[in-house]
């Protein structure tokens, strides 16, 4: 019987792919990738040769009908992105809804995504959160960000380099320079970075600071520490 498994990949640190991740790619027929050329490394890493196809943001919906088929005629097709977990802020979603409404059964390991450690080694209250991934470029985005505001909820959402300094200044104008956030850079990798502080002291420090790599934002929830 035709099964999609999701398969979450390191976010930067090798060391961090599971022994039943390895063991899928071993078995499975077809891989689908963001990136093959990221895939295909990540494979010869580990030794392991498979069939490895593009699933991408810019082909999803276009290539959708025909992955469908391509899964339904193997045993095992094994769905990826380029690091973390699939449909988490990647592609994934709507290849794993048609699976289900097609009866294609669907499973997904448990392994890395970016936020999740953020989250912990924050120091915020992680019992309750809000996930809100890539806030809009444009549209929505100063609207967005005031009501994430408030939330009493820890706010979490990813940002690019070159976005970091606008994000941080639209945190200090939408919600408030003295709002504790906390930034997290190149997860699991050597220049592996938290810095703690005011959204005010935090944009501060990037300002002379360049930020580089991956990063998570995650903004304090409204009461705080009070609300525990």
């Amino acid at each position: 019987m035709a099964k999609l498994v999701i398969v979450p990949t390191p976010i930067g640190n090798l060391e961090d792919i599971t022994l039943r991740a390895l063991r899928i790619f071993r078995e499975c027929d077809l891989i689908l990738a963001e990136d093959t050329r990221v895939t295909k490394k990540l494979l010869s890493h580990f030794e392991i040769t498979k069939h490895v196809l593009p699933f991408h943001a810019h082909n999803e919906h276009k290539a959708l009908s025909g992955m469908i088929d391509r899964i339904m005629a193997n045993t095992i097709t094994v769905l990826v992105s380029d690091a973390g977990t699939p449909g988490i802020s990647d592609p994934g979603f709507l290849l794993a809804r048609e699976c289900v409404a097609k009866g294609i059964n669907v499973e997904c390991l448990p392994g890395p995504t970016a936020f999740v450690p953020a989250l912990v080694a924050s120091g915020f209250p992680c019992d309750r959160f809000v996930f809100e991934g890539f806030l809009p470029h444009k549209k929505g985005r100063q609207t967005k960000l005031t009501r994430l505001g408030q939330e009493d909820r820890t706010v979490i959402l990813y940002e690019s380099p070159h976005r970091l300094i606008k994000c941080l200044e639209q945190i200090c104008e939408f919600i408030g320079p003295e709002r504790n956030v906390c930034v997290v850079r190149e997860l699991s990798k050597i220049y592996e970075e938290y810095k703690r502080g005011t959204a005010e002291e935090v944009l501060a420090h990037y300002k002379s600071a360049a930020p580089k790599g991956e990063i998570v934002v995650l903004i304090e929830g409204k009461h705080g520490k009070n609300e525990l």
